[in-house]
């Protein structure tokens, strides 16, 4: 046998939702997650609100009685892996595609590269058109998407994090339910003292689909734009954050009829129900701003 027989393999929890919707999408999405090699992997599919209809041999599954939205879902499947011991979970959308079978493994090389990166963020392109979305890019300057970096947000469906950073800041804030999940998460991680990174060389699948086709869209970002920064932001930081927010919805959203709904979501979000507010440090604060993105946009 090989030396590479021999290796001791990096262990990997992988959690994918599903609400039976996307069926031959579902299935390539898993395929692409069996077909890596190299790794351990422990996988589980949780049903949002369904029974899983498509789980492939060793695979677990997790069936939720109602819908409880993406975060919190992507919490209960890391739960139910967290006895494993992992050394990482990856979070995957159920229509993306790991294209190469050792996409994993070279995730897992960027953390060796990188030991103080508590999550690394691969590229994320269209599988037809080869275009990755600004919104991909976790960065304020997106038009060089293959310009790899620290990195102080996420694009959350489509993530690897060091399982113990994870636990750390205790996962995704589940309540969000969609939105700006991600923003929480990266700002926790960074406040350990980590950092993000963008892995831009590493192309990972994904449709290049519209998030505003989902219903609440307009309401939601508002009210959770509102709930980071009640959560998150040192408290002189507030008002520079959710002003610099709402300039820029009114120019985004003024012509689109969407406004109203925005201000509706906002004005949701200052009512209440944001959870426990445990602001980052300054020196977290300076640490985002010296890595490119000041927590105020």
């Amino acid at each position: 046998m090989s030396w590479e027989e021999f290796a001791i393999k990096r262990t990997v929890d992988v959690v994918v939702l599903t609400m039976n919707d996307r069926d031959e999408e579902f299935r390539a999405a898993m395929a692409s997650v069996l077909a890596q090699r190299d790794v351990d992997l422990r996988v589980v599919i949780v049903g949002n609100g369904v029974e899983p209809d498509h789980v492939p041999d060793g695979v677990r599954s997790v069936a939720l009685a109602v819908n409880t939205g993406i975060p919190e879902g992507r919490n209960v499947g890391a739960s139910a892996l967290a006895a494993g011991g992992a050394e990482f979970v990856l979070f995957f959308d159920n229509d993306a595609v790991l294209p190469d079978p050792h996409t994993l493994t070279r995730l897992i090389a960027e953390f060796d590269r990188h030991p103080d990166a508590a999550y690394v963020q691969p590229r994320i392109a269209d599988p037809t058109t080869g275009e990755t979305l600004g919104r991909w890019v976790p960065r304020l300057r997106s038009g060089d998407a293959r310009r790899p970096g620290a990195v102080t947000v996420m694009a959350e469906g489509i993530v690897l994090v060091r399982r113990a950073d994870f636990d750390a800041v205790a996962g995704w804030p589940g309540h969000f339910f969609l939105f700006h999940e991600g923003i929480d998460l990266s700002w926790r991680l960074w406040d350990l003292g980590r950092i993000g990174w963008y892995a831009a060389d590493i192309e990972v699948h994904h449709p290049a689909t519209n998030p505003a086709r989902h219903g609440p869209y307009h309401r939601m970002i508002a009210r959770n734009r509102v709930w980071l920064a009640l959560r998150r932001l040192p408290a002189p930081l507030i008002p520079i954050y959710l002003t610099t927010w709402t300039v820029l919805s009114l120019w985004r959203f003024n012509t689109s009829g969407n406004l109203t709904v925005w201000l509706k979501g906002f004005a949701e979000g200052l009512r209440g129900g944001w959870g426990e507010r445990r602001p980052m440090s300054w020196r977290t604060v300076w640490r985002l701003t010296r890595a490119g993105r000041a927590p105020v946009v």
